[in-house]
């Protein structure tokens, strides 16, 4: 039976009306993250302590998707926002569980439960107070951590579905249209106009057509599209239904990578839902227009994030891209027209939809409208998922979002597009992040990965950890990724070793022009970034590895020594204590030394010495 519009809003008022019988609501982070963390056990504790004291008609407990502060989970929410519980369980899950209770029944607000910024030395009740949170401007994540995302109706009530028919009283072009002057461009790292692919791909011939979603995040350090796929995945499919009867397509997929289980278990209950509802399948919404969705389980090979490698892997072929001269809106998956956007490029079409052309370009910068998610980790005190405007400096996201960095330690770089993208130093951090900005000073946005590094990161190793990745990952289809950055990772090796020749930096140079220009695809024309951005901004690093024979970060353990200056070393022990080799010889109050022979250089004495006292050689 095909939903109308008034039976979505029966749907709502029936929905809201039963959470409102409750006099509270408990909502646990049930993203990956959390469950890592143990939110499982929370979730679990909880709803047994809220039928055990009565509470079961009083106290909703909902499941939800991440609420982006992954490293601080489990987190627990009380209320619309009114209370986050950070950790909650991390050390005891029946303590935690009963303060919990303690805060619905008695009011009473659990301080070590709180949020602790590291950064400001402050601690927050509400995340409506975080500055985690507050430098946000979440549109793709508004539901995640709100919605339970197994359950449709709660999409339902707050907004879900009502886009595919204000889009069904439009025709494709205007639909096009809109998306074109909204701006709305690639969220999986190419940047491409959304609205000119997808009038490419309805202008094509041909009566079967496909949309795909790209859901294989294969970059270290990103789950900007896991977490989405997690904790809405509503969103995606309502995006491909708008999409699919756009470009005239019956048939979609979602390509999700084999390692995300959990987003593919919430995708399959969010279609089959959705079928029911008759949000997919024969006549959508009655429209007269037939649309399914399957999801199609990638083996996790990062190349397969690459558009034609993804549709050979899902036409049951090697994942290897193809050349570029065809153009996949017109021969595309099994030779028929297809369009291929992100995860997050599909969950921002139903807003421009419901909002209207204004409304999502005041939003971000001229060229670069609306917002993008990144995953946020490394050296920063807040760690996790955000959502913020395009245009916003690296760093307001650094150091206003993440808190700075941790410790005394100081900025040196961050990473931006994956291990494609390049490292960019402190002189750029007033750089807006868009997609053009980026790609002017050698590194990208790509999909959304953001790494950040201080002192103790070595630029030249970073170089080598992202060649040796991509040069594991390269399908070897064309001679410069296969052998270009095999030879470049050979290079850098000889660095870090302390083998490396002046003349080398040349040659990783022209190496890296070889792949820009001669690659296949635009994984390995990307290749070369993290080689190329650390050469341009940390020539000193490289020439101190190969002219001084030294890293001065102490991370390339061939060249690297640690000394203890006694005239700094108060004999704490702290370093003796800590060191795993047992290498660290002195009595206590008195000055220590380094047995050179028992040492492995891992450079735990010198993290964790409060007094300086320790030197890099």
């Amino acid at each position: 039976m095909a939903l109308s519009l008034k039976q979505l809003d029966s749907i709502t008022s029936a929905f809201n009306a039963k959470e409102q019988a409750y006099d509270k609501i408990i909502r646990v982070c049930c993203g990956t993250g959390c469950i890592t963390s143990g939110a499982n056990r929370v979730l679990e504790g909880v709803l047994t302590a809220v039928e055990r004291e009565g509470l079961s008609s009083k106290v909703l407990v909902k499941k939800t998707g991440c609420h982006g502060l992954c490293e601080r989970g489990p987190i627990v929410t009380l209320g619309n926002d009114e209370i986050l519980y950070q950790s909650v369980g991390k050390r005891d899950v029946a303590a935690d569980v009963d303060l919990l209770l303690k805060t619905v029944t008695e009011g009473k607000v659990a301080d070590k439960l709180l949020f602790r910024d590291s950064a400001r030395k402050e601690k927050y009740t509400s995340s409506l107070d975080i500055p985690f949170y507050k430098g946000q401007k979440r549109i793709v994540l508004a539901m995640n951590g709100l919605i339970n995302p197994e359950e449709i109706d709660d999409y339902i009530a707050h907004g879900g579905y009502r886009a595919p028919f204000r889009a069904f009283q439009m025709t494709p072009e205007e639909i096009i249209d809109w998306v074109t002057k909204g701006g709305l461009r690639g969220r999986g790292g190419g940047g491409f106009l959304t609205g000119r692919k997808w009038s490419s791909a309805r202008a094509a011939k041909g009566g079967l057509k496909y949309v795909l979603a790209n859901g294989d995040e294969g970059d270290p350090g990103a789950f900007m599209d896991r977490s989405l796929m997690e904790g809405n995945p509503h969103a995606v499919i309502e995006g491909m239904v708008i999409g699919g009867y756009t470009i005239g397509a019956q048939q979609g997929y979602i390509y999700v990578r084999d390692e995300y289980p959990l987003a593919v278990s919430r995708l399959t209950k969010a279609i089959e839902q959705a079928r029911d509802y008759n949000m997919l399948g024969h006549d959508v919404f009655g429209s007269g227009f037939d649309f399914d969705l399957e999801i199609y389980r990638g083996g996790g090979a990062f190349v397969c994030g690459e558009s034609t490698a993804l549709m050979s892997s899902l036409e049951g072929k090697s994942g290897e891209p193809r050349d570029k001269y065809v153009h996949t809106v017109e021969h595309g998956l099994w030779d028929k027209p297809t369009n291929l956007n992100n995860v997050e490029t599909w969950a921002n079409v139903p807003h421009i939809i419901n909002n209207g052309l204004d409304w999502y370009t005041s939003i971000g910068t001229k060229k670069s409208t609306g917002t993008k998610i990144f995953s946020l980790v490394g050296k920063v005190n807040n760690t996790g998922l955000i959502e913020v405007p395009m245009g916003i400096s690296l760093r307001e996201i650094i150091f206003g979002l993440g808190g700075g960095i941790r410790g005394k330690r100081q900025f040196k770089a961050v990473q931006t597009g994956g291990p494609s993208g390049g490292c960019i130093p402190e002189q750029h951090l007033d750089m807006p992040v868009d997609f053009d900005s980026l790609t002017s000073i050698g590194s990208m946005m790509g999909s959304g990965g953001m790494i950040v590094m201080d002192e103790r990161n070595c630029m030249v190793d970073v170089a080598r950890y992202f060649l040796r990745f991509l040069t594991e990952e390269s399908c070897g289809k064309c001679v410069p990724c296969r052998e270009g950055t095999r030879r470049m990772h050979e290079i850098l090796d000889r660095i870090c070793k302390g083998a490396g020749k002046i003349e080398d930096l040349m040659h990783l140079e022209e190496l890296g022009k070889a792949l820009q220009w001669g690659a296949i695809c635009g994984l390995g024309q990307s290749a070369p970034n993290p080689v190329l951005s650390t050469i341009r901004y940390f020539s000193d690093e490289y020439k101190a590895h190969i002219i001084e024979g030294r890293c001065p970060a102490g991370v390339c353990k061939e060249i690297t020594t640690f000394t203890i200056m006694e005239e700094k070393c108060t004999g704490c022990m702290r370093c003796a204590a800590e060191c795993p080799m047992g290498a660290i010889i002195g009595e206590k109050k008195e000055p220590q030394r380094i047995d050179d022979l028992r040492c492995i250089t891992c450079g735990i004495c010198y993290d964790v010495c409060s007094f300086d006292a320790i030197k890099i050689g």
